[in-house]
């Protein structure tokens, strides 16, 4: 089938969270570009089996079928070289469910987590909620690109002799792999020099690998507890359908753990919580099994948004800058140039350019400065955007 992803589709009035609960912005003429939402159909297959499932008259509680956990276990291999086995899977109500679950399951209160800023924002909740310490490895940035400091990593895990004392309590680093909102796909040797130090210093790894097939640049996913069977034994992989074939609102993700102890931990910390749902199930096995296609024109079209985007601030809107996306459909700009401080650029965004767009400083030190934009959008919408931010900024 042939997709049009130049279609546009009336998303006002559905309950849409980006597009109903505009109110957030305080305004309701604005282009909406910012929670990690396509505005593109999901793929005909899937559509398919949900109808297929529908017409089914009994909604009654279920459990995921012996196809799905197949499925899964098929493509993994067969995307990412990661050979799995079926019960390490463990199906979440989405992956920032899963991370919750994950670090009320590891952790005691007063323990410390490591994240990587700027980074996803609900990695801080996750951790606050469940009583532990944030701590900040800030990723290094050239101006062009970031790259992780792992020598500064290295000092994190180093007690502190100096008065007062600090005796280090980081039991797990969440590592955003693809990174959002920065858009780095993190190479094979970069995830081999973290885990390295995450294993040296019995460090469990926490990897959100949701935008895993996302590839908009010309850079390969790697899988982190693919660098070696220690890692393997030592992480837990979040993964889903539901950003590569805009399946969110089904609420269904899972995670691989491998570790037999830490599977029945995870397991027993979730009891009450929701797991995912049959018609969720029923998506994300049709767009494993069938989605290819919809996936390769995806990214196609993906990648000429990123170019078009990239290309009209070059050269209309120089003031700012776009960070080169390898992975994800968000793009990470800066206006720091702009000369505005948070609350400003907030009011710039909003009230001159018009655009709903993710604040940087919501993704943590380093974000200050900074909009994300969310690109997977038909291009004439994204064109209006950028004419939008053209005319506000030659206003100032």
């Amino acid at each position: 089938m042939l997709y049009n992803f130049d279609d546009i589709i009336n998303r006002k009035n559905t309950n849409s969270m980006k597009w109903d609960n505009i109110k957030l912005f305080g305004r309701d003429d604005l282009i909406n570009m910012w929670v990690a939402d396509m505005d593109f159909p999901c793929p005909e297959p899937v559509v398919k089996a949900l109808k297929e499932r529908a017409e089914y008259p009994v909604y009654g509680y279920s459990f995921p079928p012996d196809s799905l956990y197949e499925a899964i276990v098929e493509r993994l291999d067969r995307n990412f070289g990661w050979e799995i086995k079926k019960e390490w899977i463990v199906f979440t109500a989405g992956v920032v469910n899963g991370l919750y679950s994950a670090v009320r399951a590891f952790t005691y209160p007063g323990d410390e987590v490591v994240v990587q800023p700027p980074v996803y924002y609900p990695f801080f909740n996750a951790i606050k909620d469940n009583g532990c310490q944030v701590l900040h490895n800030h990723l290094a940035f050239d101006g062009e690109r970031y790259t992780m400091d792992f020598n500064k990593l290295e000092e994190l895990f180093k007690p502190i002799t100096s008065f007062p004392v600090r005796m280090p309590r980081i039991k797990m680093l969440i590592l955003c792999s693809p990174h959002n909102p920065v858009g780095r796909v993190w190479s094979k040797e970069e995830l081999t020099a973290l885990g390295e130090i995450c294993i040296k210093n019995n460090c469990m790894l926490i990897s959100d690998e949701i935008h895993g097939e996302l590839m908009v640049g010309d850079v390969k996913h790697t899988v982190t507890a693919t660098i070696s069977q220690e890692l393997e034994q030592q992480s837990i992989t979040f993964m889903s359908a539901s950003k590569t074939f805009n399946l969110a609102g089904l609420a269904t993700s899972f995670a691989v753990i491998p570790n037999d102890h830490w599977r029945r931990e995870f397991i027993k910390s979730r009891a009450g919580y929701n797991s995912g749902n049959f018609f969720g199930f029923t998506a994300l096995e049709a767009a494993f099994r069938y989605g290819d296609e919809y996936l390769s024109q995806l990214l196609l079209y993906l990648r000429a948004n990123v170019k078009f985007f990239t290309d009209y601030i070059n050269n209309k809107i120089p003031r700012l800058k776009v960070i080169k996306p390898e992975g994800t459909y968000l793009a990470w700009v800066d206006m720091r140039n702009l000369g505005m401080n948070t609350l400003e650029l907030q009011d710039f965004i909003r009230s001159k350019a018009r655009l709903a767009l993710d604040d940087g400083y919501a993704f943590g030190p380093g974000g200050e400065g900074f909009q994300r934009f969310n690109l997977a959008c038909p291009r004439i919408i994204l064109q209006q955007a950028l004419e939008r931010l053209e005319q506000a900024v030659e206003e100032l």
